[in-house]
């Protein structure tokens, strides 16, 4: 989902909380050392302990020799009925067991129960009906909904259950066959649907197996709207059955391109897959029937897709789009020496006039991504959809994202949120996280990489970072936070939930850097990716692989910011000049510690650069000293004058006579 703008969390602030945060005193903590209280150190979870010691991740963050996960093959064929905005659909399911453990039931999510009548839901969502389960067959053996012993299925809100006729052993697989069919949501959660007569996006449409991990076996969190998702790997084998004059676009790659597109599109899209400059794929003049797709018998299409190595699938369909094309340079990919591609697709309506730049957006981003996180983009496309009034926002799915129109605001606006759905194409499509628990891992990162290609492309700018910071800091001034360590779907409000899961974690990233340095900075986040990559992690795997990238204990960084609201404010208490020189004293009046940097300006133009090191407050103190020799009188002193670190009272940074 896209970076969440000022404006709107200073809209979702008003009517809450509006004093200020009482600054912290220098009053001693009953308990404690010193003045202060000291971060707690953060403690492994003993699942995941008992993971390290199992073998299956290490204590450096990354995963360890005996590491597992499971693996799925999906073979799907959809029925698309445009008249009835229904989907219906048979699922061929191939669960392989690479786990050492024996499985007598399995989970899959239902996601679309999200509608149905009486489902639990922590935001307002239409009611549609749900999923209507027609058919379930268990490794040949019909299945009934649960009653008694023996192999039988039961449904819990948006979770599946499946009792196996017999057990799934270590090594073996599981063979699934499902007949579903739901009422297609106008809006679903925000993340599909559909619009008018022109566009239908499916996302979260199919039966989908829940994860079961080396760290807590099965994964059954309901689907509440607001949490997103968390899904394994495999790969997909797609047919979606369409109305002819409907233009389908998926995840993963048209295996029958020639039965489905007209030669001229097809000569068209050819030529765009080595053109670096956008090529008009489909125009007004190809809408319809025999123009936009060939003529078919029954006036219906079968579109094949096949992905590999990818979480999720999601296909859109279109009648009356633009497509444009055209080639992204994403690095080398097989260490051939030579630079690999990826097509760019855009398709979106005359009436986005905004979206004429959107394929050369796509180009941009996954030139920069690709070398920022150190990952060349994997996959054969990335294909942007614009939403129309199915979204407001954007929404990221393997190789796909559906994004609205924005006819309004200005031209980097869209830029913004193309390249943070095409973000998530790292974290979580290729590094599996669990965004129903932990959405600022995704989110975060995420939000963070897109301020970073915000500023490459507009001339080095920090608006993008400045933005997200200034949102974060709204939001704790007013003692509205939840810490970003708190389960997605449960935090108090929006506000909270925007904050942790976006802005916050963009900006203490931003911090990190600045603590660790760009090159170790760049060296743990690398490794993270690489490491993790088609792996499942966690936050505590995010945190070991920085500490074993910076060779340093960083609990006190952790502990501070993710599990706690506590803020940051440092001060310059005062300036006294003598005989032996001149001594600032630096005051650390909030509750997060950070090594204070200070810039110190002489009379005259000389400029000297100091640091209190974190260790200092992390020994209890509220106080430190720094001195400067004898010389020009000083005229100047300011704490972080690069406006790193998230402060939340910047008048007190400065000094002057």
């Amino acid at each position: 989902m896209p970076r969440w703008p000022v404006a709107l969390v200073l809209l979702l602030l008003a009517g809450g909380p509006a004093a200020a945060q009482t600054p912290a005193t220098a009053t001693p903590v009953a308990g404690l050392r010193g003045e202060r209280p000291i971060p707690y150190p953060v403690l492994t979870p003993p699942r995941l302990e008992r993971a390290v010691a199992n073998g299956t991740r290490t204590a450096r963050g990354a995963p360890g020799p005996r590491y597992w996960q499971q693996w799925t093959d999906y073979r799907i064929r959809a029925r698309l009925d445009a008249a009835q905005k229904r989907l219906s659909g048979n699922a061929h399911i191939t669960y392989h067991n690479r786990s050492p453990d024996t499985l007598a039931t399995v989970f899959l999510h239902l996601f679309q129960n999200l509608h149905a009548p009486g489902a639990r839901r922590n935001e307002e969502n239409e009611v549609t009906g749900g999923v209507t389960l027609q058919r379930v067959v268990a490794d040949g053996t019909p299945i009934a909904q649960a009653q008694g012993a023996g192999p039988a299925y039961a449904v819990d809100g948006t979770i599946l259950g499946i009792r196996l006729p017999r057990p799934l052993h270590p090594g073996d697989s599981a063979r699934l066959e499902i007949d579903w069919s739901f009422a297609i949501p106008r809006s679903g959660a925000g993340r599909m649907g559909w619009s008018r007569d022109n566009l239908f996006f499916l996302a979260y449409w199919y039966p989908q197996m829940a994860v079961y991990d080396d760290v807590n076996g099965w994964n059954r969190d309901q689907y509440l709207g607001l949490g997103e998702f968390y899904t394994g790997f495999g790969s997909y084998d797609v047919t979606i059955d369409a109305p002819e004059g409907w233009v389908v676009t998926g995840t993963g790659e048209l295996a029958n391109e020639a039965e489905v597109l007209p030669a001229a599109v097809r000569a068209r899209l050819a030529r765009a897959r080595t053109s670096d400059r956008p090529v008009p794929v489909l125009t007004a003049a190809d809408f319809g029937a025999g123009k936009a797709t060939v003529d078919a018998p029954g006036d219906r299409l079968q579109w094949r897709f096949r992905a590999q190595r990818v979480r999720d699938f999601a296909f859109g369909a279109t009648r009356e789009s633009l497509w444009d094309a055209a080639r992204a340079p994403v690095g080398d990919r097989d260490g051939d020496g030579r630079v690999d591609h990826a097509l760019v697709n855009s398709l979106y309506r005359a009436d986005a006039p905004r979206w004429k730049n959107a394929t050369e957006y796509g180009q941009h981003s996954l030139r920069f991504l690709s070398e920022f996180t150190g990952y060349p983009y994997p996959w054969p496309h990335m294909t942007a959809v614009e939403g129309e009034d199915i979204i407001g926002g954007g929404m990221e799915y393997p190789m796909m994202t559906l994004i609205g129109s924005y006819t309004r605001g200005t031209d980097q606006s869209l830029y913004e949120v193309v390249v943070h759905e095409i973000a998530h194409m790292w974290v979580p499509m290729i590094v599996g996280t669990n965004e129903t628990r932990y959405g600022w891992i995704d989110e975060g990162t995420t939000s963070f990489n897109e301020a970073n290609a915000v500023a490459a492309r507009y001339d080095g700018g920090p608006e993008a970072a400045e933005a997200e910071r200034a949102g974060y800091l709204a939001l704790a001034r007013a003692g509205g936070e939840g810490e970003m360590m708190r389960w997605t779907d449960f935090h108090t409000n929006t506000a909270a939930f925007g904050i942790a899961s976006y802005t916050k974690p963009s900006t203490v990233l931003r911090a990190l850097r600045a603590v660790l340095g760009e090159e170790t900075f760049r060296r743990g986040y690398h490794g993270f990716i690489r490491d993790w990559a088609y792996r499942h992690p966690t936050p505590w795997d995010f945190f070991n692989a920085f500490e074993a990238a910076a060779g340093r204990d960083l609990d006190w960084f952790w502990s501070s910011w993710y599990f706690t609201t506590w803020t940051l404010d440092q001060a310059v208490g005062g300036v006294a000049s003598g005989p032996q020189g001149t001594t600032i004293t630096v005051r650390d009046l909030g509750l997060v510690p950070m090594p204070a940097r200070l810039r110190i300006t002489r009379q005259g133009g000389e400029v000297l650069e100091r640091e209190v090191p974190v260790e200092t407050w992390l020994s209890g103190t509220r106080t430190a000293t720094v001195t400067v020799p004898a010389g020009p009188p000083v005229v100047r002193v300011e704490i972080d004058p690069g406006a790193e670190f998230p402060d939340v009272d910047r008048k007190n940074n400065v000094w002057t006579p």
